[in-house]
């Protein structure tokens, strides 16, 4: 093995366990072993080797391929990004890849900059923007890891609304239009038979259900994280929340959410969950929900969170013939998709034109400031036709 091959090892390890991979020493000399018992031949056998040891997670392959291609697919590309940061002048912009904002942070983050005279420029920021209102708007897969805690901290911390629903039980109150002959009797007894204090009922105010169906494609698993803390913090509010995901198959995760830490819960959630980054089957997953859950979660109005980007593969029919059943099945129906963050966003996708007439609301969920919008709609009180699923039929 040449000589300098082992420290670039240990250098690519570590910055994949800056970027979120958990690598330690004992990886790194397994990868080290592993590449002497393999030999190095293809480029293809390299990658697979070093994957076979640094990746045990389905959502880690992403990380893995994007950095491996940065750090060893092409020749002298670290300098090339290293005099990125130097003082020259900028290049045109670019819109950063999603992983690679972690990539670079994690290469990078050891590197000092080149001390150059400027001439001092104030500044007067009193009219620019904060970093938390950058934070609350930047797009959940052009974070940095950094960004992406910071974003679940806030995320967990919104105040839901009160969307209590008046039930049909009855439950002991002062100002009720009933009486409750029995509390009144009893409340007689206790006093001797004298004065005898009117018991009333009222009308029992409940929170509905909530059931959240999160795609965890490819293209869905950035966003899915981030949901996936938004209901864990729900959980720990709010009872009868149900959580499931699906890719290929659909998976109950709502016991594995209820755990007290946050990142217990989310290891629990990936370890259950065998689709993860997978291919999008909608419709099969849907019908499992429809045959297997429906009549368990849905009972009492219950309010349903649909996060996909409605990319299906199969045919629409059995697409929207359990959309339809799943509609009629709850009280509101919410689609989210990030695909809406765009500017020119058109509902053309024959997946996105099935699910939209089975829908109430039609929302993007991509930053801190859509989760927020989100969450004061799960208000039904406070009505926004801004939002109707018709408005994008119509425009397409």
């Amino acid at each position: 093995m040449p000589h300098a091959l082992p420290e670039n090892i240990a250098h690519f390890a570590r910055a994949l366990r800056v970027a979120g991979l958990p690598v330690g020493p004992g990886t790194v000399l397994d990868a080290i072993a592993a590449v002497e018992a393999a030999g190095i031949g293809s480029r293809d056998d390299f990658y697979w080797t070093l994957h076979s040891v640094f990746v045990t997670k389905h959502e880690h392959s992403v990380i893995f391929r994007t950095a491996f291609e940065i750090f060893w697919k092409r020749r002298h590309l670290m300098e090339k990004l290293l005099s990125i940061l130097m003082p020259v002048a900028h290049a045109p912009e670019r819109k950063p890849d999603p992983v690679s904002l972690r990539l670079q942070e994690a290469f990078f983050r050891d590197v000092e900059s080149v001390p150059v005279e400027r001439p001092e420029i104030e500044v007067d920021a009193r009219f620019t923007v904060s970093d938390v209102e950058v934070l609350g708007t930047k797009d959940f897969a052009q974070m940095t890891a950094a960004e992406i805690a910071e974003a679940n901290r806030r995320v967990a911390a919104l105040v839901l609304p009160d969307d209590a629903v008046p039930t049909r039980r009855l439950a002991p109150d002062p100002r009720g239009h009933r009486i409750d002959i029995r509390r009144t009797l009893r409340r007689s007894i206790g006093e001797g038979g004298g004065i005898i204090d009117l018991a009333r009922r009222g009308r029992k105010d409940k929170h509905p259900p909530l059931v959240v169906l999160c795609d965890i494609s490819g293209s869905m698993s950035q966003y899915t994280r981030v949901m996936l803390h938004f209901i864990h913090a729900l959980m720990e509010k709010r009872a009868r929340v149900h959580a499931f995901t699906f890719g290929t198959r659909l998976t109950n995760i709502t016991r594995m959410l209820k755990a007290k830490d946050p990142d217990e819960a989310l290891a629990a959630c990936t370890a259950a969950v065998q689709d993860w980054s997978g291919g999008t089957r909608i419709a099969p997953s849907l019908h499992a929900f429809n045959k297997l859950w429906s009549r368990r979660v849905l009972t009492g109005g219950a309010v349903v969170l649909l996060v996909t980007d409605g990319l299906e593969r199969d045919g629409s029919g059995d697409l929207a013939r359990e959309a339809d059943r799943l509609h009629r099945s709850c009280r509101r129906l919410v689609w989210l998709n990030p695909l809406l963050r765009y500017d020119g966003f058109e509902a053309k996708a024959s997946g996105i034109r099935t699910l939209l007439p089975h829908v109430d609301e039609f929302r993007t969920i991509h930053n801190i400031a859509a989760v927020a919008d989100l969450v004061t709609a799960l208000d039904a009180r406070r009505a926004d036709r801004s939002h109707d699923p018709r408005l994008w039929l119509k425009a397409a």
